[in-house]
C-alpha cells in the first residue's frame, strides 16, 4: 500500500496552471520539520515538492499562503 500523510508549512503561494484537458495543477514545496534532533542539536527540516490536482489545486491556491500549515494525504511516486 503507497500511503503517506504529510504535515508541515508552504515554502510559496501555491499558483494554478492548467494543462491538456482544462485540468488544473499546482505544485508546493512542504517544509517538514524532523521530530528529533541531529548531532548538533538542530532539528533538521525536509523540503517535499507535493503536486495538487483539480478541486484540490484550486481550494490551496485560494486558501493557503506561504507559511501555512497544511496537512497533504496521498501517495509517493518518484521520478527518475
Amino acid at each position: 500500500m503507497n500511503n503517506v500523510i504529510l504535515v508541515g508549512r508552504l515554502t510559496a503561494n501555491p499558483e494554478i496552471v492548467e494543462i491538456d484537458d482544462k485540468k488544473k495543477v499546482t505544485t508546493v514545496i512542504l517544509a517538514v520539520n524532523r521530530n528529533f534532533k541531529n548531532m548538533d542539536g538542530i532539528y533538521e527540516t525536509d523540503f517535499i515538492r507535493c503536486v495538487l490536482w483539480n478541486a484540490i489545486a484550486d481550494s490551496a491556491a485560494e486558501y493557503t499562503k506561504t507559511g501555512d500549515v497544511i496537512g497533504v494525504k496521498g501517495r509517493i511516486q518518484v521520478e527518475n
